[in-house]
């Protein structure tokens, strides 16, 4: 299973880690928060060296209950970030993380490798047009309503089955556009409960029905802390634990604040399949 990205071929043999870049001032994770070309930089360099295939830029936070923010903000935002991380690491494969089409066209334009969408094309109609025309692998996550609204909407018949018929929509979609690079993200926390969470981890393997690279997104999430009683600053111990069993059940991509213990977890799991 491949993905071509900017003429490099990422085989999905071995899963991959993408490390989180986000350039909004209310993350979740406030760690994971860049706000200087200088931290942005900094932390761009670090998670390439501890092995991160990809990088995922974020300019509009997604977290339950965030603040809507203009289409100029966020370019505002993502255009210069892009720009600043190809200057000093050209080879560097960024993912945009945004639902907007005009936000993923001029990141393309900039160099960016892929787009990473939380509404699977749901909130702008024009996204699989803009991935089509350009190409790009296209993240397609599950998600209801829109960041400010999702957290009440998690009413589902069958969560698993709701969610594999999600993606059996978008995948038809993408076909007949002639979209190429499609890959998966069940999006854990957005519009389901912890229970939800927990239920769709547990029957991860069941997409692999779809024949498509899976992403897992559980990076220190609500999940894991409000289980655990504490904060997301000390989630890392629960993320490794969940990224272990998104791997075992198939997860061709971790998306992670914490690369090095992401790669450490690709490593031993790769051991134990071989």
């Amino acid at each position: 299973m491949t993905i071509n990205c900017k003429g490099t071929l990422i085989d999905f043999t071995t899963p991959k880690v993408m490390g989180i870049l986000n350039i909004t001032p209310d993350s979740f994770y406030s760690e994971s928060r860049k706000n200087s070309t200088d931290s942005l930089l900094k932390a761009t360099e670090k998670m390439l060296n501890e092995g991160a295939t990809f990088l995922d830029l974020g300019g509009y936070s997604s977290r339950p209950g965030a603040k809507d923010i203009s289409v100029a903000e966020e370019l505002e935002r993502v255009i210069p970030a892009i720009e600043a991380i190809l200057k000093v690491f050209p080879e560097a494969l960024l993912s945009i993380d945004t639902f907007r089409s005009e936000v993923a066209e001029k990141s393309i334009k900039a160099g960016a490798a892929l787009i990473n969408d939380i509404s699977g094309g749901h909130l702008d109609k024009n996204m699989l047009k803009v991935i089509a025309k350009y190409q790009v692998p296209y993240i397609a996550m599950h998600m209801r309503g829109t960041p400010q609204t999702m957290k009440d909407l998690n009413d589902y018949e069958d969560l698993t089955q709701d969610v594999l018929f999600y993606f059996s929509e978008i995948i038809s979609k993408a076909k007949a556009l002639g979209i190429n690079d499609l890959i998966i993200d069940p999006g854990f926390g957005f519009s389901k409960n912890i229970d939800q969470n927990f239920e769709l981890l547990s029957n991860l393997e069941l997409f692999k029905n779809l024949d498509l690279p899976i992403l897992a997104g559980l990076s220190r999430k609500s999940t894991i802390y409000k289980t655990l009683d504490f904060g997301p600053e000390d989630a890392l111990n629960g993320t490794t634990v969940l990224n272990t069993i998104a791997i075992s059940k198939g997860a061709h991509i971790l998306r992670v604040h914490d690369v090095k213990e992401a790669m450490e977890v690709v490593k031993l799991s790769s051991h134990l399949q071989n």
